[in-house]
């Protein structure tokens, strides 16, 4: 029933946003000339799938995990997009090729090995990988690899429907934020 409600809601969330995308990949072409970020990250069964979000920081920024980058990285139209969450949408289209789920935990990079092995431990692995999850209404980000995988483990074997839905509309009033980036 959840893959059924991914399919239906990124597919209708690609469709009814599809004006916004437009003007967000414009504006992002302007501003980098490179609109998209894509990123190999770890999918469920520890899967690696290339994961799709708009671009906040400059096309030279090194390919590390958010809180070990540079804030100064982070373009003016970057700053929006976290702020609103909007840089995560495109990611509805990795909910509609199956390698995400709307709810799940937070892919995270194959060189974040603290985290996956955090993962590995608590069997995390069996579900996808969700554009939003407990970790990210509470706050937590994988800068606490241990609180977040057991976080994540427990939104995984929970699994249900009304988990779910909880997860979305909290995510919807704007509850939590994403990883925070490194202040020098």
């Amino acid at each position: 029933m959840i893959r059924g409600l991914d399919v239906v809601l990124s597919a209708i969330g690609l469709l009814g946003l599809s004006p916004l995308f437009l003007v967000i990949m414009g504006v992002g072409w302007l501003e980098t000339g490179s609109p998209f970020f894509r990123q190999a990250r770890v999918g469920r069964h520890r899967h690696p799938f290339t994961l799709v979000k708009f671009r906040t920081m400059r096309p030279d920024t090194p390919s590390v995990a958010t809180h070990l980058a540079d804030a100064a990285a982070i373009t003016r139209l970057g700053h929006w997009l976290r702020r609103t969450k909007l840089d995560e949408l495109p990611q509805l289209w990795n909910v509609l090729r199956g390698e995400m789920s709307l709810v799940g935990p937070r892919p995270c990079l194959l060189s974040q090995q603290e985290l996956i092995a955090e993962r590995e431990a608590r069997g995390v692995f069996a579900g996808r990988p969700g554009i939003t999850g407990y970790g990210q209404i509470a706050g937590v980000d994988m800068s606490d690899p241990v609180t977040l995988a057991e976080m994540d483990a427990s939104l995984v074997a929970n699994g249900s429907l009304s988990a779910y839905l909880w997860c979305l509309v909290m995510t919807l009033r704007g509850q939590g934020q994403g990883d925070r980036v490194r202040h020098d």
